[in-house]
C-alpha cells in the first residue's frame, strides 16, 4: 500500500469561553487573569448545600452562536452530569449537555484551497469550565487556580468532514471570525477562551469505514493544530505500512519537539456516568425568545465579502484583508463617503494602516483615526498636495495625536513643493551638479533618473512631488 492510497479524517471539538460578566451557574466575575482563587464562591467549588443557577445571558450568547453556525434549536433545555475526577475539578463532576445538546446539525461554509467546503455542526453545547493546573517543575508540586471554574463554555463539535490539516486550518480561522463578529468571546488562545481538540485517524481511499482515531489535546494556535495533525497523520500512516496497530487513545502535542505524545486512553460516553442534573430543572425554549435573538445577528463575515465585492466592486483579496476585522470594515465603508476611489482607499487600509496597527499592536476601533480624516488624507495624497512617503508620516502621527490632516500639515510642515517655477530652479542646479548622471540618462539609462530625482527629494527635505519631478528632468534633459 503506498502513501497515495490514504485518506485522512478530521473532526474538531471547539471550546468557546463566553464573555458573560459572570460564571454560568453562580454571580462570580467572569473574568481572566485576577490573583488565583479569587474569583470563587461556595457554588462554583461544588461545597455541600449550595445550588447552581442558569446564567440567562450565557444562554443568550448560546442560541446566538448556534443561528449563527445555521443550526436546529434543541426547545427543551437539560443539563447533565458528566462524572470524572481531576484536581481541577472541586465538585469531581462537570455540569453539561449529553443526550439534548442546545444546538445541532449546523454548517459552515469553508474558503479553502480555491474552493468552497462545507463543514457540518454535529452539536453545540453548553457546560461549565473546569480551574487550572500548573505545574512547577522547579519545585517537584502542582498547584491549581479554581478561578476558570465555572466559566460558561460552548463546545462546538463537527462532523469527521475535514480531510487534511490545511482544511482544519480554515475550519478554524473562519470560525473564529464568525464567532468574533457576534461579540459573544475574545477568541483570545493565549488566554484559553478559544481551545480546540482534534480527532484524526486514516483510511484507505475508497472505503467508507473511518480507522482507529486518536484525539490530540494541548494546541494553543491555530498554527499548532496544523503542525500537531500533520505530524499525526504521518505517525498513523508509517505505523500502517509497518503493519503497527493505532492504539485509540488522548495525545499531547509538545510544540518544542513537534511531536504528540500518549496521554491517556481514550474514554467513552459511558465512562463519564452521564445523568440528568438533578439541581437544575429542564425548561422549554419558546421560539419568540430565540427569534428575537436571531434579530441581534450582525452581518457575517462570508455575506459581508460577497456584499463589499459587489457594492464597491473590490478584489476578493482586498475584500477578505477588510472581512478580517469587523471594525475595519465598518472604517472602510465610512471612508467610502468621503472618497469615493475604493481601491486606493484598499491600498492605504491594507499597507499603511495595518502596519501602523501591528505596530502599536493595536486595532482601528482604538485608535482615535476618524474615517473622513482618513479620506482626506489620501486624496491629498492623490491630488499632489502630499507625496507617498509624507503622507505615510502623517498617518503616523494622525494615529498617536487623533488630529486632522490639515492640522498635522501646518505643524509639521509637510506642504508639497509643487511649484514650477521653484522645481524648474531646484532642477537646474541637479543637473549642473551631475554632468555625469545627466548624460548616463542621454545615453538610455532610464534608472539613472531616479538618482536625479534622489537629489531633488533631497533638496526639499522629501517635500517635493517626486512624479512632477521625474517629468521635469526627462524633459529638460531631452531638451538639451
Amino acid at each position: 500500500m503506498t502513501e497515495k492510497e490514504f485518506e485522512t479524517v478530521i473532526g474538531l471539538e471547539v471550546h468557546l469561553q463566553l464573555n458573560t460578566k459572570t460564571k454560568i451557574f453562580c454571580g462570580c466575575a467572569n473574568g481572566f487573569g485576577r490573583d488565583p482563587n479569587s474569583q470563587t464562591c461556595p457554588v462554583c467549588l461544588g461545597l455541600p448545600g449550595t445550588l447552581p443557577v442558569l446564567n440567562k445571558k450565557v444562554l443568550e450568547h448560546a442560541i446566538k452562536v448556534a443561528l449563527a453556525l445555521d443550526c436546529q434549536i434543541n426547545p427543551r433545555i437539560k443539563f447533565d452530569r458528566k462524572n470524572y475526577y481531576y484536581p481541577d475539578l472541586p465538585k469531581g463532576y462537570q455540569i453539561s449537555q449529553f443526550d439534548l445538546p442546545i444546538a445541532f446539525h449546523g454548517n459552515v461554509l469553508v474558503p479553502t484551497d480555491g474552493t468552497i467546503k462545507r463543514v457540518n455542526i454535529k452539536r453545540a453545547h453548553l457546560e461549565e469550565d473546569a480551574g487550572k493546573m500548573i505545574h512547577d517543575p522547579q519545585d517537584n508540586c502542582s498547584l491549581v487556580d479554581y478561578n476558570r471554574t465555572g466559566t460558561p463554555l460552548i463546545e462546538i463539535v463537527t462532523d469527521p468532514d475535514l480531510r487534511s490539516a490545511q482544511e482544519a486550518y480554515d475550519f478554524l480561522s473562519i470560525l473564529k471570525l464568525t464567532l468574533q463578529y457576534l461579540d459573544v468571546s475574545d477568541c483570545d488562545m493565549e488566554k484559553g477562551s478559544l481551545r480546540c481538540d482534534a480527532n484524526i485517524s486514516i483510511r484507505e481511499k475508497g472505503h467508507a469505514q473511518l480507522g482507529t482515531k486518536t484525539e490530540v489535546k494541548n494546541m494553543n494556535s491555530f498554527r499548532a493544530v496544523k503542525a500537531a495533525l500533520e505530524f499525526e497523520q504521518n505517525r498513523q500512516k508509517n505505523l500502517v505500512l509497518s503493519n503497527q496497530k493505532i492504539t485509540q487513545e488522548t495525545r499531547l502535542w509538545n510544540e518544542e519537539k513537534g511531536m504528540t505524545f500518549p496521554m491517556r486512553s481514550k474514554e467513552e460516553a459511558h465512562d463519564y456516568r452521564y445523568f440528568p442534573e438533578p439541581d437544575l430543572v429542564p425548561f422549554t425554549l419558546e421560539q419568540d425568545a430565540i427569534e428575537k435573538i436571531k434579530d441581534t445577528i450582525p452581518e457575517l463575515p462570508f455575506e459581508k465579502l460577497n456584499r463589499l465585492i459587489q457594492e464597491y466592486k473590490i478584489s476578493n483579496y482586498d475584500a477578505q484583508i477588510l472581512i478580517q476585522d469587523r471594525d475595519l470594515s465598518g472604517f472602510f465603508e465610512e471612508c467610502t463617503k468621503h472618497f469615493k476611489e475604493t481601491k486606493k482607499i484598499c491600498n492605504w487600509i491594507g499597507s499603511a494602516l495595518l502596519q501602523e496597527l501591528n505596530n502599536k499592536k493595536t486595532s482601528i476601533k482604538d485608535v482615535a483615526l476618524k474615517p473622513e480624516n482618513f479620506a482626506k488624507l489620501i486624496k491629498k495624497v492623490e491630488d499632489g498636495d502630499l507625496n507617498n512617503l509624507r503622507g505615510k508620516e502623517a498617518l503616523h502621527d494622525m494615529i498617536e495625536t487623533g488630529k486632522d490632516i490639515d492640522t498635522i500639515i501646518t505643524e509639521k510642515g509637510l506642504t508639497q513643493v509643487s511649484d514650477d517655477g521653484t522645481l524648474e530652479t531646484l532642477i537646474e542646479d541637479v543637473i549642473k551638479e551631475n554632468p555625469n548622471v545627466v548624460e548616463q540618462v542621454k545615453q538610455g539609462k532610464d534608472t539613472a533618473i531616479g538618482f536625479l530625482v534622489g537629489q531633488a527629494m533631497k533638496k526639499t527635505q522629501g517635500k517635493a512631488n517626486p512624479k512632477k519631478i521625474g517629468e521635469i528632468l526627462r524633459r529638460r534633459i531631452q531638451n538639451g
